[in-house]
């Protein structure tokens, strides 16, 4: 968005990356009956990612956290400790915006999706780690903690759409503002030009009221990949459909209809009590040659990667399980926080 004296570009996920967070498991969150299983899983993320870019970690103990990172390209890993109630680091990482070519971390609230868990510790992981100097001097900090916004609750082509829902956004456990007053905010804050709202679509078992990220994922290419049900039996099937009608509406800035690629439901998944756990494809991270996919042990898992890698053809699709993850109602997007490189290309 060109103003008088300011272009601000909020980066599609799929710009050159420097690195990506992740907020690593301790005792003290609420994966500490689980700590070895949600530990392997996070390893696994790790690995793939240290591979093929830099790695930052925030995590408890940095020694105990090292030692967890055996066999993985420790070179590319900075480990930083700093207490955290919580690991949903897309929710409580900076948001990278570029204005005037300059890269800045925006510093949103974070209130625990409205106030459903404690988050004292996690809303200032990103004041911290910028006082540390994660970013460097040439990156700046904007502070918008009056505004409670999660990364997992947009999507954005970096051109100047961005996708979100009515369901997050507007819940008045977050912001209490109207919808056109939500427009202006993000439009104002990442220079739009056009905000994309769904108003149907949901997960069972999902505390985020409905990420967009567990839904619809905008991808390169006017290219939108989403969950679609197609079991009429399901409780989600309805409101699924509705959202695939929304989704066809939907207009790039071009005029034209975005290109729809259906991920398949996840299979049904139940926690100990018998509530359904939210298991979804859409919960992918790109990467700077790769996109990591959530797998749950299922024959769809294959089929979801085949779809992905139709919008990634020059990606390499890999599949981390993420059945420790979906316990505690998150998937592998929910947990990584990814940081455009400081000159930012499309």
């Amino acid at each position: 968005m060109k103003g008088n004296t300011q272009e601000i570009v909020l980066p599609a996920e799929w710009a050159e990356q420097e690195f990506v967070q992740l907020t690593w498991p301790h005792a003290q969150t609420d994966w500490a009956y689980m700590l070895d299983e949600v530990n392997a899983c996070f390893v696994d993320i790790a690995r793939e990612i240290a591979l093929r870019q830099k790695l930052l970690i925030v995590c408890a103990d940095r020694l105990a956290t090292q030692t967890l990172l055996r066999g993985c390209n420790l070179e590319n890993i900075l480990l930083v400790e700093f207490p955290s109630n919580d690991t949903w680091a897309r929710d409580h990482g900076g948001i990278t915006i570029f204005s005037n070519g300059k890269r800045v971390i925006c510093d949103f609230g974070f209130n625990a999706w409205g106030l459903k868990f404690p988050a004292h510790h996690d809303n200032q992981l990103t004041r911290r780690l910028f006082e540390r100097g994660i970013w460097g001097k040439e990156t700046g900090y904007k502070n918008c903690l009056d505004f409670i916004l999660e990364g997992g609750s947009i999507e954005s082509d970096g051109r100047g759409s961005l996708l979100t829902t009515t369901q997050c956004l507007l819940a008045p456990n977050r912001n209490y503002k109207s919808r056109e007053e939500i427009t202006v905010l993000l439009t104002d804050c990442f220079g739009l030009q056009q905000v994309l709202w769904l108003t149907h679509g949901y997960l069972a078992g999902d505390d985020t009221d409905s990420h967009v990220d567990t839904l619809a994922r905008l991808c390169p290419h006017d290219t939108i990949a989403y969950v679609q049900c197609l079991d009429e039996s399901d409780e989600h099937y309805e409101e699924l459909a509705k959202m695939e009608g929304e989704l066809r509406d939907f207009k790039t800035l071009d005029g034209n209809p975005f290109r729809l690629l259906p991920l398949p439901m996840a299979d049904a998944v139940y926690d100990e009590s018998g509530e359904r756990l939210p298991a979804t494809y859409a919960n992918f991270l790109i990467i700077n040659t790769a996109v990591l996919m959530p797998a749950y042990n299922s024959p769809k898992d294959e089929i979801a990667r085949k779809q992905l890698q139709k919008a990634f053809p020059g990606y390499e699709i890999l599949k981390i399980d993420c059945r420790a993850l979906i316990r505690q109602h998150g998937s592998l997007h929910c947990v990584t926080m990814q940081y455009p490189k400081l000159r930012y290309r499309h």
